[in-house]
């Protein structure tokens, strides 16, 4: 589930090409996903996305909610956390995003398109079409909780490649590949303080990885 505009800041997404979470966020991406790379994404949730998720999910537990309850009743000494699978939801939004297949003509209806208008110098408007490939599907997801994310905190997630397998439903069919992920959340701020670990299940379009 994303909540709002993906533009709050902070917000990051490097790609790594190293099997550890050491690697340099200035790393060159590779070009095609392999075994051991890695991809990750920073965010801070807001108090503003701790409410909406409430209020769309129906999880209104007062830790979330209430900085008293949560230091009092929930144990959370800095007061008010965000919801776990909230901040989980980093993982498939890292793998939907991260791979997208561009395509030429012939159109089809299964295509998502993407027009943007643009105005000429003389006020002529003009569209540029993109054409894409329908993202990643999710197909499995594991979770541990292992500590609490508080509103405010940066995080990273990451998810690192595993298992690569490609698939195809037929012969005609162009191939799609079966992904599984370690998938990572760390509080930026406690180096090393591991918040979520599991693992993801994937199919991908693509394993080129888009640059957008």
């Amino acid at each position: 589930m994303r909540l709002g505009r993906r533009a709050i800041l902070p917000l990051i997404r490097t790609i790594t090409t190293t099997t550890t979470t050491k690697t340099s966020p200035t790393s060159s991406p590779p070009a095609v996903l392999s075994v051991g790379h890695a991809l990750r994404e920073r965010r801070r949730f807001t108090e503003a996305d701790v409410a909406a998720y409430a209020a769309v999910s129906g999880d209104r537990n007062p830790v979330h909610l209430d900085d008293a309850v949560a230091r009092e009743l929930g144990g959370f000494h800095r007061g008010r956390v965000v919801h776990g699978m909230l901040v989980a939801s980093l993982f498939p939004s890292i793998i939907a995003t991260c791979f997208v297949r561009a395509l030429l003509p012939p159109f089809s209806p299964r295509h998502f398109v993407e027009q943007h208008v643009s105005v000429g110098t003389h006020g002529v408007a003009w569209f540029d079409v993109w054409l894409v490939q329908p993202g990643a599907v999710y197909a499995s997801q594991t979770l541990k909780f292992a500590a609490p994310v508080y509103v405010g905190d940066d995080v990273v997630a990451e998810v690192q490649a595993l298992h690569i397998r490609a698939t195809t439903a037929n012969s005609s069919a162009a191939s799609r590949y079966v992904v599984k992920f370690a998938t990572k959340c760390f509080v930026a701020e406690e180096e090393g303080s591991l918040a979520i670990q599991g693992e993801a299940m994937a199919v991908l379009p693509t394993l080129e990885l888009s640059s957008e």
